[in-house]
């Protein structure tokens, strides 16, 4: 199958595409950065998905991964929200499209995080359930991510830091942060192996959200 990837030049994105590559199939990987990885399977395009008219024409895609952000970079609703918006719609047209995963986040529940990086990730998961309410009858299913911590080189300042990864894991109920194996897990299940789920965003956060119970009683 033919996947279709945005921000593989590094992080989830670059982990996500080279275990499809690992299970043989042709990536095409979309980044505003250079590409990162060698393989006769994948295929790179420096773009800015933020400016629809640098997309590439691209045909045959069976799966979609939207994943390309930024974070408070002062261009978060442009690249997550308005980006995904022009990828998807660009590409969704393909006749043998199967599966489109968004990348969202937890913040996108919680609304913590930097203002417009919550704002943009709570667009995506709307606009994802737009999306799966127009593909539903093609059989084409279409979720979302929301992830809490990931362990990525983005995420060194505060995982570097004994201080602030203490005081992280005082209000994380598994104690550990997910790791890109586990990522590329779901991802995989989700565009894969999954035919039943769509239109849902899957919360991962390591029971930060929900099992964070601050309850207190005397002995």
């Amino acid at each position: 199958m033919k996947i279709l990837i945005t921000g593989t030049s590094r992080g989830i994105g670059q982990a996500v595409a080279l275990r499809y590559l690992s299970l043989g199939h042709d990536v095409v990987g979309l980044d505003i950065l250079l590409s990162s990885i060698e393989n006769k399977k994948y295929c790179h395009f420096v773009c800015d998905i933020s400016k629809k008219e640098q997309l590439p024409d691209i045909s045959d895609i069976d799966i979609i991964f939207n994943n390309a952000s930024v974070q408070n970079s002062g261009d978060d609703i442009s690249t997550n929200l308005v980006g995904t918006i022009n990828v998807t719609e660009k590409y969704i047209d393909s006749p043998q499209l199967k599966s489109v995963l968004f990348n969202a986040s937890a913040s996108a529940h919680t609304g913590f995080e930097f203002p417009a990086y919550a704002a943009s990730k709570g667009g995506v998961i709307s606009y994802m359930k737009n999306v799966a309410s127009r593909l539903a009858s093609r059989g084409i299913t279409v979720n979302s991510i929301s992830l809490g911590g990931v362990v990525t080189d983005s995420n060194k300042e505060v995982m570097d830091d004994p201080a602030l990864w203490n005081k992280i894991m005082e209000v994380t109920p598994l104690k550990k942060w997910m790791n890109l194996e586990e990522v590329c897990d779901w991802v995989i299940f989700l565009t894969l192996t999954n035919k039943s789920a769509s239109g849902q965003d899957f919360f991962i956060d390591n029971g930060e959200k929900d099992l964070n119970n601050t309850f207190v009683w005397p002995n």
